[in-house]
């Protein structure tokens, strides 16, 4: 049986990696969306979803997003982690879509939803949270990987 050091040095590195610092600020910064997002799409589709239909449809949709993707970048393991970077795409994506038909219709957005003007309703966040989140799950899995192969020598 091996001792506590070996195992340790065999664990994979993201098992036993804690959440520090720009994670937990990322993650932080994706709660806080899903909630203002999620809870402000609520209240405009059951008061005054005439006004703006398509705008306030897909403030629920960054909202549903941002849930998804701060559980996944919580859980971040496994199955967890492919579905942060398909959440995080899917942001992406959204924001840049949204951004640009925001400004080639502007009848579609009577009221601003959370992506459209490239999230500047948000004072950009939107538009740089997802390429954060790209960027720290890349670096994230690097660590991961590098930490496997040192641990494996």
């Amino acid at each position: 049986m091996p001792d506590s050091q070996t195992r340790d040095a065999l664990a994979p590195a993201d098992s036993t990696e804690k959440l520090r610092g720009a994670g937990r600020v990322l993650i932080a910064v994706y709660l806080v969306l899903a909630i203002a997002a999620t809870f402000r799409s609520v209240y405009q589709i059951i008061s005054k979803f005439d006004e703006a239909p398509v705008a306030y449809s897909l403030s629920a949709v960054a909202g549903i997003v941002y849930i998804v993707a701060s559980i996944a970048l919580i859980k971040r393991r496994g199955a967890w982690r492919t579905v942060a970077w398909i959440a995080i795409g899917f942001e992406l994506l959204g924001v840049l879509v949204v951004g640009v038909l925001s400004f080639a219709v502007p009848q579609w957005f009577a009221h601003p939803s959370v992506w459209s003007w490239f999230g500047a309703g948000y004072l950009f966040i939107p538009l740089v949270l997802p390429v954060l989140g790209l960027v720290w799950l890349s670096r994230s899995a690097r660590a991961a990987q590098d930490g496997a192969r040192h641990a494996a020598h």
